[in-house]
């Protein structure tokens, strides 16, 4: 089994990790990996989320047109149906 060690820890951040610790019951070691898989679990299943954009994306759609431009927006203000607009 592989040993790690952290340098360079400020003495907050140890100090909060070590009441976390005790308050589970568990060694500083144990906590930190605890941590650490936790949060490489979350960031596995956070990837397999998509972005609101992408989702956007995925549901707008494309189509290819042989027309050009003008022949696009032309048909696009012909084929238009006007109507009144009710105020209250």
């Amino acid at each position: 089994m592989a040993n790690l060690q952290i340098k360079g820890i400020e003495d907050e951040f140890y100090s909060q990790i070590k009441k976390l610790a005790a308050s589970e019951n568990r060694s500083i070691s144990q906590q930190v990996l605890y941590i650490m898989k936790e949060y490489l679990a979350k960031k596995k299943s956070i990837k397999k989320i998509k972005a609101p954009a992408q989702i956007l994306l995925e549901l707008s759609g494309s189509w290819i047109d042989a027309g050009n431009a003008d022949d696009i927006i032309n048909n696009i203000k012909k084929n238009r149906i006007n109507f009144k607009k009710l105020i209250f």
